[in-house]
Order: C-alpha cells, then sequence, then structure tokens
C-alpha cells in the first residue's frame, strides 16, 4: 500500500474518536468567551468614557510593542488562509454528508474559536486611536491574497507538527504581549490576550494529542514527517506579510525584529517549543523505528542544541522599521 493511503487510512481509523476530540478540546459556543465581553459596551451609556479610557492608556505602549500587536492582529485575522488549506488535507473531507466528516467538522469549529481572536484584537486596535486602520486592512487583505506554503502539502503528518508547532508559538507570543501590557497599566488588554493565549494553548494540546495517536499506529513515518519539518523550518504563518504598496513578504522580517527586540517570540523560543514537542512526543521511547526513521529520530535529539548555538549568533537591529500601520508615538 502506498504511503499516502495509509495515511489516508491512520486519518480515517483516529477520525473515530473526533467527537471526543472537539468535546475535549474546543468550548461551545454558548459558553467560551465572545470580544464584545472585554471591549467597551457600544450600547452603554459610558461607552465614550470608556472608549477615552482606553485611549488614553493605549499612549503609553511603546512602538515596537504596537508593531508586534498589528502583526499578530494581522497573522490572526488571515483565518480563511489557514482554514482553506487545513480543509485540502488528505482525511479531511469538507463535501461528505451534509457537515463534511469528523475532520471536517473539527476544522470548522476550531476556525468559529480562532475567528473570535482576530475579531477583538481588530476592534481593541480600532478604538485605540493609535494605528492606520486602513493600511492594516490593506496587509490583511494583501496577506489573504496572497496565501501562505507552509512545505507541508496536503500530508497530514506534516500539517499536524506544523499546527502543534504554531498554536503554542502563538500562545508564546499572546503570552508575552499580555504580560507586557499589564506592565504598561493596560490590564484590560492584557487581559483579551491572556483570554486569546488560552485558546491557543487549547489548540496546540490537540493538535499534539492527533500526533500522539499517529506516532501510535504509524511511528516510523510519523517520525520522518517531524523530521522533515524540523529540516526545512517552521514558517510564521505570516511569512509573506507586507504593507501597501510593496512586494510579497517584505515587512515579516521588520516585524519579526520588533517581537523579538522586546521579547515577544524569539528565536529562543523557536528552539524551547521544538524540545517541548520532542519532550511531549517522547520521541526517544519509541520503539519498532526503520533504519531511516532511527536516523531521523537521532537528528531530531541533537537538532535543539545545534539550532540554540545558531540561535546565539543572531543579530537583532536596534532601530525599529517605521510601518504604515503605526505611527511613533506624538508627545
Amino acid at each position: 500500500m502506498s504511503i499516502k493511503n495509509i495515511r489516508l487510512e491512520v486519518m480515517q481509523f483516529l477520525e473515530k474518536n473526533v467527537d471526543s476530540f472537539v468535546e475535549q478540546y474546543l468550548i461551545p459556543v454558548e459558553k467560551i468567551w465572545q470580544p464584545s465581553d472585554f471591549l467597551p459596551n457600544s450600547q452603554g451609556e459610558n461607552f465614550f468614557e470608556e472608549v477615552k479610557e482606553l485611549r488614553e492608556i493605549a499612549k503609553e505602549l511603546p512602538y515596537d510593542f504596537w508593531v508586534t500587536l498589528v502583526g499578530d492582529t494581522i497573522t490572526e485575522e488571515a483565518l480563511p488562509t489557514y482554514e482553506s488549506w487545513l480543509m485540502d488535507v488528505e482525511g479531511i473531507d469538507q463535501t461528505e454528508g451534509n457537515q463534511g466528516n469528523g475532520w471536517a467538522k473539527w476544522v470548522k469549529q476550531w476556525t468559529g474559536e480562532e475567528n473570535r481572536h482576530g475579531d477583538l484584537l481588530n476592534k481593541y486596535l480600532y478604538l485605540s486611536g493609535r494605528v492606520n486602520m486602513r493600511e492594516i486592512e490593506m496587509t490583511t487583505q494583501h496577506l489573504i491574497n496572497d496565501g501562505f506554503d507552509i512545505g507541508t502539502g496536503t500530508d497530514p503528518y506534516k500539517n499536524f507538527v506544523y499546527t502543534s508547532f504554531q498554536e503554542l508559538a502563538t500562545y508564546v507570543s499572546h503570552n508575552r504581549v499580555a504580560q507586557m501590557a499589564k506592565k504598561f497599566g493596560d490590564n484590560k488588554l492584557s487581559k483579551m490576550c491572556k483570554m486569546i493565549a488560552g485558546d491557543e494553548m487549547r489548540h496546540h494540546h490537540a493538535y499534539s494529542e492527533f500526533v500522539t495517536r499517529i506516532f501510535q499506529v504509524d511511528p516510523s513515518e510519523m517520525m520522518l514527517a517531524f523530521q522533515y519539518m524540523m529540516k526545512q523550518k517552521i514558517v510564521m504563518p505570516a511569512h509573506f506579510l507586507r504593507e501597501s504598496g510593496q512586494k510579497i513578504s517584505t515587512a515579516f522580517e521588520q516585524f519579526s525584529d520588533s517581537a523579538q527586540r522586546i521579547g515577544v517570540y524569539t528565536a529562543n523560543d523557536y528552539v524551547d517549543i521544538m524540545q517541548k514537542l520532542i519532550n511531549k512526543w517522547e520521541i526517544d521511547k519509541i520503539s519498532n523505528l526503520t533504519d531511516e526513521a532511527e536516523k531521523a529520530r537521532d537528528y531530531l535529539m541533537k537538532l535543539p542544541a545545534r539550532m540554540a548555538k545558531v540561535s546565539e549568533r543572531i543579530v537583532i537591529p536596534k532601530e525599529s522599521h517605521i510601518f504604515k500601520w503605526v505611527e511613533p508615538a506624538r508627545l
């Protein structure tokens, strides 16, 4: 049987448990938080006072912080790209029956939860008065138009490695922004980002559990897929980021520099997440591997230490790139 057919068989085997995955890792619509829970109430008598307070506090937040928050928001707002990509993965079928197969149900409900993140951050940015919303909206549209290429193809094993890594990376980013917002006295923004980070961690646990289950039934191919993704490196969802009038991908490095400069997401975090996945999946204990998969395991076990040495040599520019999205604070 071909590798593709075996993967399809494994996905069909795991699909039997999708309902339990949804129940364990996602929250019903009526019980989960919504963006309006954390924003000024536009129907309330104190709406304008609440907005004024939000804007006053926003003035205290530094430039690189705003750039990072905007980049995080744009990344969340490009959700249509991520959903359409996952719907194309082998074993996920949105045309089966009325609602698609079990995996399609998972992707749609995961998307529903993720959609709230961009809604909340977008409204906060709009009310803050610190950003150029039209430039942000154009960048978001460009990012959706440009799509992305994360190197996984339609392979479910590679895609679940990617989502396991990326959900944890997004947790780190939002959680750090929450900590910094609190430090600068913006407790409401801190709470918003902390709630988003909590969702991302739940989603990370789900996707990493999918990989755990695959390791149990197809260990060698799962090990090779893990090695492939770590060897080619995990690209961020917004790696095609650009400002209006610019060429594809020209803004991502400067955005990444801002995030690293203030310690929101760094090269060290990348290495740390890699090590966490190696530990979580206990790849040192997996048995019944082919010779090729054994070599892949050896490569993976040594990789974090090698990557850590490389990250030590990375030099981040001291000066902030001035984006069209955010104007420097007026004194």
